[in-house]
């Protein structure tokens, strides 16, 4: 992984250095009529100067990755990701236990103990300056743990094909969608505080879809997708008689639940 470049630009720190010098001459009176807060404009134009030379605020520059499957038979993926947007597919190379882009200069880490693999991508060890999306395609040959979460940000989680052991998938401020994974062996939760949550069920896949219905967040389906069985129940029609049960949790509190 890239470590952070720590060098600085020296023309801030010199700005900053020449403006404390003349404070202290003015404070011991050795500038006579002269006002030290006259270069305040100088020290912005340098703290400008600064953020347009390194040229990573508000970027949204990113790096790929590939990492091989080895020996690992189950992985976690776990994302925090704060105000950066998510997106999730299946890996297109294959051998690879995972592969994308994520920001520039951020440390996701990997950690694997016998054949079981933890992924986890931090925001907190990202600059936040850096804002690209992070793209994350898994591998579709073993089993996942999908813990996925955004402050301020949406997530777009493409299963279709994998392999999913549970998890949970939630956004403080965005939309979350989910294309339903062709085989979970527990549970996916899916809410969002203040967002939309579209879930999309392949034609064939046996899924039933529970939505947790409130004042302000309600369940919308294709009718010829899904029928309601029970009060806040959906089960999507016409499955594949080998298709496994997927079962998927939506809650939310200002949005809708959209079943397609």
């Amino acid at each position: 992984m890239q470590a952070k470049d720590t060098r600085t630009p020296a023309l801030l720190p010199l700005a900053a250095v020449g403006l404390g010098v003349v404070l202290l001459l003015e404070n011991f009176l050795l500038l006579d009529g002269f006002q030290a807060s006259a270069l305040l404009p100088l020290l912005l134009v340098a703290a400008g100067a600064w953020l347009l030379i390194r040229g990573d605020v508000g970027t949204r520059a990113a790096r790929s990755f590939g990492i091989t499957r080895g020996s690992v038979e189950a992985a976690t993926l776990e994302v925090s990701a704060g105000e950066v947007d998510v997106i999730i597919g299946r890996a297109e190379r294959e051998g690879r236990l995972v592969e994308g882009q994520f920001a520039q200069s951020s440390r996701p880490t990997l950690d694997v103990t016998g054949v079981d693999a933890h992924l986890r991508f931090d925001r907190a060890a990202t600059p936040w300056t850096s804002f690209a999306d992070w793209q994350v395609r898994l591998a579709d040959d073993l089993p996942w743990r999908v813990f996925i979460s955004t402050s301020l940000g949406q997530v777009n989680a493409d299963l279709s094909g994998l392999i999913v052991q549970g998890g949970e998938i939630a956004t403080g401020v965005g939309d979350v969608r989910v294309v339903c994974p062709s085989e979970a062996f527990a549970p996916l939760l899916l809410r969002s505080a203040a967002g939309d949550v579209h879930v999309v069920v392949p034609p064939g896949q046996a899924a039933r879809v529970h939505v947790r219905e409130g004042r302000l967040f309600r369940a919308r389906h294709a009718e010829t997708r899904y029928q309601r069985v029970s009060e806040g129940i959906y089960e999507a029609l016409r499955p594949d008689p080998d298709s496994p049960l997927v079962e998927i949790h939506v809650r939310g509190t200002f949005g809708d639940a959209y079943l397609a």
